[in-house]
């Protein structure tokens, strides 16, 4: 997904200070940082203000070491990656798991529930059959679609809060994190960033973002949404995500189709719907933006409730 932002750059942080005399419990003047990296198949951006060099390099190397750690852990790309390990598992009964992957699922599973099954974490045989659609340009067949939709079901995945246990009742069943592990990430990358002394930050993952404090004497990171009518946003500890199909897509017989499946009929989607959402945490937007692809703006109020989250959405204009 791409994201543009803009910042109002002029001097470095003047905090509230009488015109730079810095007086003791001051703001110390802060200068703007970038950095990237490549992590969960996606570019990830830092940017953030800090006092010096120092402090930005060691800041963004645990921004970046707390991503790497957790796509050990949620990638599905990785034979060894700890929830494909729990996967391999399927059917042995209570595993116990990382906190970071007890987290997820937790949230993943709410989600699931909350939207009836059109976000369900547990449908990655459906999304490897649309992986290999885009890059074939064939479409799955009704068989093959109807025995990857045996193996997922969200409600086969158990929960144990108190060992932090997990039992998957389906052998063959494959978690796949795509729809919310990018935006915890994100989370846990501006905790890194605060424990290192940085408090005014943005971190980008793909369509996904999570802010900490405003960059100096602004209300907020100014975020435009690519194909949103430039409509900008202006993010401080709050988290944004983005979810559709402007960039990953294939087009088969003159039809799109989005590489977001509606775990209930097992097809790519075809309504080009665009969803943004603005929340309190990266693991809160991300999996809601999916999950609304997927039900629609009529089908919307009862999640935007439950978390309170703010959303916009945006219909293509143009086809396929």
């Amino acid at each position: 997904m791409k994201i543009a932002w803009l910042l109002l750059l002029g001097i470095p942080s003047l905090g509230t200070c009488q015109q730079w005399g810095w007086q003791e419990g001051c703001e110390p003047p802060l200068k703007r940082y970038e950095y990237s990296e490549i992590h969960m198949g996606v570019r990830v951006d830092l940017k953030f203000f800090a006092k010096d060099p120092k402090q930005a390099a060691s800041a963004a190397k645990a921004a970046f070491a707390r991503f790497a750690e957790l796509e050990q852990i949620l990638s599905d790309y990785r034979p060894d990656s700890e929830v494909m390990k729990l996967c391999g598992r399927a059917g042995e009964g209570p595993i116990p798991v990382s906190r970071e992957l007890f987290t997820v699922l937790q949230r993943a599973k709410d989600v699931a529930e909350a939207s009836e099954g059109a976000f369900d974490f547990t449908c990655g045989p459906l999304i490897r059959l649309w992986r290999d659609t885009r890059k074939t340009g064939v479409p799955p067949t009704a068989q093959s679609l109807e025995e990857a939709r045996k193996l997922v079901g969200w409600q086969k995945v158990g929960l144990n809060e108190r060992d932090r246990t997990v039992r998957i009742g389906l052998k063959g069943l494959q978690i796949d994190f795509g729809g919310i592990g990018k935006g915890y990430a994100c989370d846990q990358a501006i905790a890194a960033l605060k424990r290192k002394g940085v408090l005014r930050a943005l971190v980008v993952a793909g369509g996904d973002m999570v802010a900490s404090g405003a960059p100096p004497g602004e209300r907020g990171w100014r975020i435009e949404v690519a194909d949103a009518d430039n409509e900008a946003y202006f993010l401080a500890n709050r988290a944004l995500s983005v979810s559709g199909d402007t960039e990953q897509f294939v087009v088969i017989d003159g039809k799109r189709y989005s590489h977001i499946v509606d775990p209930r009929t097992g097809w790519g989607l075809t309504n080009r719907i665009q969803v943004t959402v603005l929340g309190p945490n990266g693991l809160t937007t991300d999996p809601v933006a999916t999950a609304l692809c997927v039900l629609g703006v009529e089908q919307s109020e009862a999640l935007r409730k439950k978390y309170r989250v703010e959303t916009r959405f945006r219909t293509a204009r143009s086809s396929p």
